[in-house]
């Protein structure tokens, strides 16, 4: 649908570009406290996340959590959350955002084994919730609204 993005621009939804992996993975970029990372946009992830190499890299206040974290290939995996963070896709963003912290490296060893760039985390459907997410995956684009 050619005219997609001016019906979204007219009701309020800011674009967002992503590139799709070797992997198959959406890649996007977002800032974390104003520092820039590289995210897999993931529908099927309930929480954003980033693992526990960034938490100085993002400026996190890292607390312990009780929750375990499961993903593809991992169960139980002890987590961390960082409370009241700055969050930008685009020019779309977030002043009180909650994340996630756990063990990544599972992810980045099997982009690795593909030769793709590891990543600082996921972009998940919490996300996509409050941001009334509509995926474009022909024209490789995010769009959120604010």
């Amino acid at each position: 649908m050619k005219n997609l993005h001016e019906i979204l621009e007219k009701e309020d939804y800011k674009k967002v570009t992503f590139k799709i992996t070797k992997t198959q993975h959406l890649l996007i970029k977002a800032k974390i406290n104003g520092i820039k990372g590289n995210f897999i946009l993931d529908t099927g992830a309930s929480n954003s996340c980033v693992g526990f190499e960034s938490i100085e890299y993002f400026t996190l206040e890292a607390k312990n959590s009780k929750t375990k974290a499961s993903g593809a290939g991992a169960t139980g995996m002890l987590t961390q959350i960082a409370t009241s963070n700055k969050l930008q896709l685009g020019n779309w963003k977030n002043s009180n955002f909650e994340l996630v912290i756990f063990d990544l490296s599972h992810v980045n060893e099997a982009l690795n084994h593909y030769k793709v760039k590891p990543v600082h985390g996921i972009i998940g459907a919490d996300v996509l919730m409050e941001g009334k997410a509509i995926i474009d995956y022909f024209n490789h684009c995010l769009y959120l609204k604010k």
